[in-house]
């Protein structure tokens, strides 16, 4: 069992970090002005990853946010896995050749499965696959559509494609604070046999307690609690 790993989240929108209200557009609260200073913060409170969001790439189906995390990436002494935007193989390999350390692929597991498993034989663990799930369903393009596949079935095909990390969202729970959903995650650490990252709802270090104990999960995406100080990333590290 590996080290149960916090990652502090940044999700950019127009070269800003914000947070949405589970997904929503709409629903858009900005907490500071400058990625990389964000960043720097995490860094220097001694987080080992940061997971970045590019929620405009997300939308527009294309990198836009890169340049902030590749500085991310090359400037602080912290590893970042980068998701939102990523639809070919050019934009994987920028992200790789650049710095980024994990590049995660999520609608395009649904969306285009040959050019992810595709990606999984080229580049191995450097690939995560983000799963956000409605209902155990897969949602996609930036969680406006829900598709008729089941997160544990797509999760099952793409291990046997060399699929080593996923990183599942239960989107019912993203940024409300309510918890994460616990039973989800260590089920499908347990039908795939890998390692999952949990992410959205994580509101206290009691949560983050409980996934820790859990067979599989490896560690989870914190966000929103950390944004509304319901307790410091210092605090996080130290569970």
């Amino acid at each position: 069992m590996s080290n149960f790993i916090i990652y502090p989240a940044i999700d950019m929108r127009g070269g800003k970090c914000v947070r949405l209200i589970q997904g929503d557009y709409n629903q858009e609260t900005v907490y500071g002005d400058s990625p990389f200073d964000m960043a720097k913060l995490f860094a220097d409170s001694g987080a080992e990853w940061i997971h970045m969001v590019d929620l405009d790439g997300a939308k527009d189906k294309q990198r836009v946010n890169h340049e902030h995390v590749v500085r991310v990436a090359k400037e602080l002494n912290a590893k970042v896995q980068i998701g939102g935007g990523i639809r070919t193989a050019e934009d994987v390999r920028y992200y790789l050749e650049n710095g980024v350390d994990r590049v995660i692929l999520g609608s395009a597991a649904v969306s285009a499965p040959e050019f992810v498993k595709e990606m999984l034989a080229t580049y191995g663990e450097k690939i995560a696959i983000g799963l956000d799930a409605r209902d155990g369903y897969v949602a996609t393009e930036g969680w406006l559509e829900t598709s008729k596949v089941k997160a544990t079935d797509l999760a099952q095909e793409l291990v046997k494609a060399g699929a080593q990390v996923f990183i599942f969202t239960d989107i019912s729970r993203d940024g409300m604070l309510t918890g994460p959903n616990v039973e989800a995650i260590a089920h499908l650490a347990e039908v795939t046999g890998k390692e999952v990252i949990a992410s959205g709802g994580v509101s206290n270090l009691a949560d983050l307690e409980q996934l820790k104990g859990k067979q599989g999960i490896a560690g989870a995406i914190v966000g929103k609690a950390l944004y509304t100080e319901k307790f410091t990333l210092e605090e996080a590290l130290k569970i």
